[in-house]
């Protein structure tokens, strides 16, 4: 299999995320040899799900979302104008400010990385098992 790239979504609210895991699920399905899993697919789109909803709440609002299909993984990455790397926190139990994904995104993931780019903000990425 060759590696396939495309660029999903211009994500702009939280609303469109929906729309964003809609995009992902439509590329996953049309993967052949090897077929994606059901449940590696779920995972990236979990994975997804995660990122952008990041990306629009703590990266300024917008993001671009790519992903990549390898013959063994697939790669998300996903581009916003913030250069704040996501970090690790406490989870919050009770009071609903989240600290979930991170971490989630990271033990889901075979790797994790954030870049700075030059045009400036970051991208946040995470390679996955198919």
């Amino acid at each position: 299999m060759n590696t396939m790239a495309e660029s999903v979504a211009t994500v702009l609210s939280t609303a469109d995320v929906a729309e964003a895991r809609d995009a992902v699920r439509a590329v996953l399905d049309g993967l052949h040899q090897p077929v994606m899993a059901a449940e590696a697919a779920d995972t990236v789109v979990l994975v997804v799900s995660e990122l952008v909803t990041n990306a629009v709440r703590h990266g300024g609002g917008t993001c671009t979302l790519e992903l990549t299909a390898h013959e063994e993984s697939v790669e998300v990455a996903v581009h916003d104008s913030s250069p704040h790397a996501p970090r690790m926190r406490t989870p919050d139990l009770h009071g609903g400010t989240g600290g979930f994904g991170w971490p989630m995104v990271n033990r889901l993931a075979r790797a994790t990385a954030v870049t700075r780019r030059a045009s400036g903000g970051k991208t946040v990425s995470a390679l996955l098992d198919r």
